[in-house]
């Protein structure tokens, strides 16, 4: 046997595993090989989008099952013993493991990440390759795991319920750093993972080992609306059965250990009754406040006053979007981070859904709106003479017109892609949110004749709305389709399949813009759902372009210690929260108001935060739609503004150095596919361009048509040109029926349907035989393969 002539797998299978058993790991329990830890980047152009590749490690070992303590990347004979260092090295540090090994068979490189070997990188023979317990010393090193009581903890079992469930890679650091750091006594931790990634599975998980272990007897975890707590209750929480409760109505049963509750079911705004109080001060072990984000930054927020109360308990807070201002801090009050998991990661890896972005820009919003000289409104008062903009739109001012304007072109949009895509529309308010559910409703009639609950407004007011949240985020109900909204639906709204997140709002706050996005974030390819779009009619997207939009959260609150906090800095304008039993919003820290008014208030969520003011309705305006830009998610993670056509040519040219080098590329690859997906994975997918040209265009035509300006040929013209050649004479009988029937399937359905050997278990070929007798037809498979390849040459023989 030479090994030069084994192939990377022969390798791992002949060399690597052996030495891996020799050293002592359970091949079963602690070593998994080929691991794909990522999903691949989704990339969009168009109305397409593809899946780039995942990451793979050859080896990742394991202490114990989700404890990765080394990563193993082989290559075969021909390459050095430690070619793959650098990508080992990459995946360790991606992973959070502490040593990362190369092999090529003939030994390994070993790189510790400690140094606690006495050096940083060594070569090993095949005999030498350290024992589990070697390498889980290094990792207690690397954690500064030192106690047997720090590491009882931090090796406690993981829950496993035999569905074959297991935490993502960024899930498992997220679990295994927050778990490693309580055992180490921190008493307060900033989790940091963007909507869509799993913030409550990863709770449950740390929950469950902690209290499992014996660490943490009694856990409270906070949530500000009740939507999130259902969610929790039957979602990943579900395994704690009868050991846990729900606070309700500020009742308290002391006889559970796993308890949920709502903040604003614990308190009652006023000292002497608050429910938190029942509990005495050390009853809980551990806290977790999720969405954490929402008021418990304020120093004199109720939320910190419960914290404070059970301050012998450790803290923990979830959020996607950390509370970071000059006067308020997350950081401040939990620290800094102990892992940050980004929208950008999450997108890059392939979890979260990627963006595109609709600006759609009307008249009255680019050039404002004057009324004219003696202007009334609806009710025959005069308009004030000012120039209005979108800052007034819909607060103080309402255009008929450009209601309507928005929900047709919401509509338009709707029926080029799907009806049925589900739509989230946030509006200014409650009252804007009603009249854009009726002008929506009179844009789709059809639809809303089949179903009334087509279009519903879920907001904090309106019971019915509120009762069809859990329908709209079911990707198994079809109704309702749009929901309008302002603030309820921010937050805490799982909405699997959501398409298409309109902003007809005024938002200024990076938090709440970075809680909407993350309605769209998450992904179900089992519905269709693998990007979002986002039509924007007031520039909110612009918040896009800040540094701070997936920055790392970095402590900006800057108040010296004589400096006095008013009220705005303590309880900022959009920090408030939602009532347990009425639904009404209320400020952080302040008693709930009893008050009525004529009018509803239009605060969403009902809440009696202040008088609204009176708005202005204006008719027979001339709103029109002045231009509209589609900007596209690049690889780089920032958005690109530009024609599909252009932005497709560029790619192009920055791939390919020359027509003969695409040429060369594209004729010597064994499959044409692979070159197709390679330009996928670099942001370029051409199947979009094929919804501007002629369906039937050979994607080779439209490379070289784009690119190049070459003059583009249809498939069947390609096809029709090689049936002239008279190329199939050389072939018997059945062999020209099998390669003429492989021609017409380039023709109609393109190069990358004739590659594949399951094209033979179709029409028109099962007439002629089954796979096996085809391919004997050629002299066997290779010779069937170089048959088809060299059909792929006469196709695209350039004339």
């Amino acid at each position: 046997m030479n090994k030069k002539d084994l192939s990377e797998r022969d390798i791992c299978t002949q060399f690597i595993i052996p030495a891996l058993k020799k050293a002592g790991w359970d091949l079963q329990r602690q070593v998994r090989e080929e691991v794909s830890f990522t999903d691949g980047r989704i990339y969009v152009k168009g109305t397409s989008s593809a899946r780039g590749s995942r990451k793979r490690a050859d080896f990742i070992l394991y202490y114990k099952p989700n404890i990765p303590i080394a990563v193993i990347e082989a290559k075969d004979n021909a390459h050095f013993i430690g070619a793959g260092m650098q990508q080992a090295l990459g995946y360790a540090t991606t992973l959070d493991i502490p040593v990362a090994f190369s092999s090529n068979g003939d030994g390994f490189v070993e790189h510790d990440r400690t140094a606690s070997s006495g050096t940083v990188e060594r070569n090993l023979s095949l005999d030498e390759f350290p024992s589990p317990e070697e390498l889980w010393q290094r990792y207690k090193v690397y954690k500064g795991i030192e106690t047997p009581q720090q590491e009882q903890i931090a090796s406690f079992d993981y829950f496993y319920d035999g569905s074959g469930r297991s935490p993502r890679y960024y899930q498992q650091i997220a679990i295994n750093r927050t778990v490693e750091a309580i055992a180490k006594g921190q008493p307060r931790i900033l989790l940091v993972m963007a909507t869509g990634t799993g913030k409550t599975y990863t709770a449950f998980q740390i929950i469950h080992r902690l209290w499992k272990s014996g660490t943490k007897q009694r856990i409270l975890f906070l949530a500000d609306r009740n939507a999130l707590l259902d969610q929790t209750k039957r979602g990943d929480f579900k395994h704690f059965k009868d050991r846990m409760t729900v606070i309700r109505k500020k009742k308290i049963d002391k006889a559970f250990e796993i308890y949920l509750a709502l903040y604003q079911g614990l308190t009652n705004y006023d000292e002497d009754s608050d429910a938190y109080r029942e509990f005495s001060p050390d009853f809980f072990d551990l806290i977790v406040v999720d969405e954490c984000h929402r008021g418990s930054a304020a120093a004199d927020s109720a939320w910190r006053e419960i914290l404070g109360y059970f301050k012998s308990a450790t803290h923990i807070g979830l959020t996607a979007t950390p509370k970071e201002t000059k006067t308020v801090s997350n950081i401040e009050y939990f620290g800094e981070p102990i892992y940050t998991y980004s929208l950008r990661q999450g997108i890059a890896d392939g979890f979260l859904a990627p963006y595109k972005v609709l600006r759609v820009g009307l008249n009255v919003d680019l050039e404002g709106w004057r009324p004219e000289e003696g202007q009334l409104d609806k009710e025959g008062n005069p308009v004030d003479d000012r120039l209005y903009n979108t800052k007034d739109y819909d607060r103080n001012l309402v255009i008929d017109e450009r209601t309507r304007a928005v929900a047709r072109k919401m509509t338009e949009f709707l029926r080029k892609t799907s009806p049925y895509d589900k739509t989230i529309v946030f509006c200014v308010d409650i009252e804007h949110a009603t009249r854009m559910r009726q002008a929506l409703a009179n844009a789709n009639q059809e639809e809303v004749l089949k179903n009334h609950k087509y279009i519903m407004k879920i907001t904090g007011d309106d019971d019915e709305g509120k009762r069809e949240l859990d329908n709209f985020i079911n990707p198994e109900e079809r109704y309702p389709v749009i929901a309008t909204t302002s603030k309820l639906m921010t937050t805490g709204v799982d909405a699997q399949t959501c398409k298409l997140i309109v902003l007809d709002s005024n938002i200024s706050s990076m938090t709440e813009f970075k809680q909407i996005i993350g309605r769209g974030t998450r992904i179900n390819e089992e519905f269709g759902k693998r990007y979002f779009t986002i039509m924007d009619f007031r520039n909110v997207t612009d918040l896009f372009a800040d540094p701070d939009f997936d920055g790392d959260p970095v402590m900006v609150k800057q108040v010296l210690a004589d400096d006095e906090l008013t009220d705005a800095d303590i309880h900022p304008e959009d920090e408030t929260i939602l009532d347990e039993e009425t639904g009404e919003e209320i400020p952080f820290g302040e008693p709930k108001k009893e008050a009525t008014y004529e009018r509803p208030e239009i605060i969403d969520g009902g809440g009696i935060v202040a008088e609204p003011q009176p708005k202005t309705y204006v008719a027979g305006v001339d709103v029109s739609i002045l231009n509209e830009r589609v900007q596209y998610l690049g690889a780089n993670g920032k958005l690109t503004t530009g024609s599909l056509k252009e932005y497709t040519r560029t790619g192009l040219l920055q791939e390919f150095r020359s027509m003969d080098d695409f040429l060369s590329r594209w004729n010597s690859a064994e499959k044409k596919k692979a070159v197709i997906d390679q330009l996928a994975e670099h942001d370029i997918i051409l199947e979009n361009l094929l919804d501007e040209t002629k369906r039937e265009l050979d994607l080779f035509d439209l490379i070289c048509h784009i690119a190049w300006d070459r003059p583009a040929l249809t498939r069947r013209e390609r096809a029709e040109q090689v049936k002239k050649r008279d190329y199939f004479t050389r072939y018997g009988e059945k062999a020209r029926l099998v390669l003429q029937a492989l021609l017409d399937k380039y023709a109609t359905d393109g190069i990358e349907n004739i590659e594949e050997m399951k094209v033979l278990t179709i029409d028109p070929f099962k007439s002629i035989g089954t796979p096996a007798e085809i391919v004997h037809l050629f002299g066997g498979k290779e010779a069937y393969q170089l048959a088809v390849k060299e059909l792929e040459t006469e196709i695209y023989r350039m004339a």
